[in-house]
């Protein structure tokens, strides 16, 4: 394939393994860099061998060598630029979650209709094998029939001052990790009779930070009779990433599927056996930049498109509510 010519707006700490990384191993293009601070951008370029750097995020949308943008700003900016992107008739490749309430997902949806465009959320883990390994085992009944599915997303805290604690810029527990484990119970709802259905949540809010989410648990259920549990966290003492899945015959555990590149097993236990697989090491985000590219060269389909954005956005606000919390603040530029 022709390499994708990418544009990534800001220099966030996630470029680094989340673009630059994929895009050299996949042989795409990055072509441009902006940031807020120019200087910030000239030294990203610099160390990741971007082509050239823009003096705003919008001079960057607006050039034609660019097909594709990589948005990771801070959530709260999510939205707004991937409009303006979608404006500019560019690709999108989206941090996640892609806005901060369903109102602007709704709106990005339209847009992407209207367009015609590629959209991907970049719910990296679901294109790599650990997860894909996951819902074979259900699909195929290797587990039995589907009981219950756990995702526990927990984390220590970031410094006070980061933009993940910040309700303007759509921030909270759930916002960050919390919605990699609900994504992952809306992977299985097509082998349970459809998507899970939130039962109810409870939160706690940061200390001096009303609104903003230290940590939240949701219970839901799938049409079927089985059910999800979700836990998630921005003030554990360490990082647990992990995803059980509970058959009538058994069950699967991957004990590090969000980032299954550090850890790619998956533990499987049957009343018969136990054993583990090994999915292989190679980045989640990797796989998932093939499949972007795929989709704009091939016209193959994405598995993390704008509406699967917007029924994940729809369950996040529906839990800040059954945890009497508000969803997050529409955007501003």
């Amino acid at each position: 394939m022709e390499p994708l010519r990418i544009g990534v707006l800001g220099a966030a700490r996630i470029s680094g393994r989340a673009i630059v990384e994929p895009a050299r191993l996949t042989g795409a293009r990055l072509v441009a860099v902006a940031a807020r601070d120019t200087g910030r951008a000239e030294a990203f370029a610099a160390e990741h061998g971007v082509e050239r750097v823009h003096a705003s995020y919008q001079d960057l949308i607006d050039d034609p060598e660019i097909e594709a943008v990589y948005n990771p700003l801070a959530n709260g900016l999510h939205a707004p630029w991937n409009l303006r992107a979608l404006a500019a008739g560019k690709h999108v490749l989206t941090e996640k979650p892609s806005a901060s309430n369903a109102t602007e997902a709704a709106a990005v949806r339209d847009a992407v209709h209207a367009s015609g465009l590629v959209f991907m959320e970049a719910f990296h883990y679901a294109y790599h094998p650990v997860m894909r390994r996951l819902q074979e085992l259900v699909a195929k009944g290797e587990l039995g029939d589907l009981q219950h599915v756990e995702a526990t997303m927990v984390m220590p805290p970031p410094p006070d001052e980061d933009p993940r604690w910040s309700l303007p810029l759509a921030g909270g527990a759930v916002m960050d990790v919390g919605c990699y484990a609900l994504h992952a119970q809306r992977m299985f709802g097509q082998y349970a009779g459809g998507a899970p259905k939130l039962i109810g949540a409870r939160a706690g809010e940061r200390k001096r930070m009303p609104g903003v989410d230290e940590w939240l648990n949701a219970d839901l259920e799938f049409p079927c009779g089985a059910t999800g549990a979700v836990r998630t966290s921005m003030a554990a003492e360490n990082v647990e990433f992990s995803l059980k899945v509970v058959g009538s015959r058994g069950e699967a555990f991957a004990p590090f599927y969000v980032l299954p590149q550090n850890d790619d097993q998956v533990t499987v236990t049957t009343k018969e056996d136990t054993w583990v697989e090994h999915l292989g090491t190679r980045t989640s985000y990797t796989y998932q930049l093939e499949a972007f590219a795929g989709a704009i060269r091939n016209g193959s389909p994405v598995l993390t498109d704008v509406d699967d954005a917007l029924a994940t956005m729809e369950l996040i606000d529906a839990c800040y509510v059954a945890a009497g919390l508000t969803p997050r603040p529409v955007s501003t530029i």
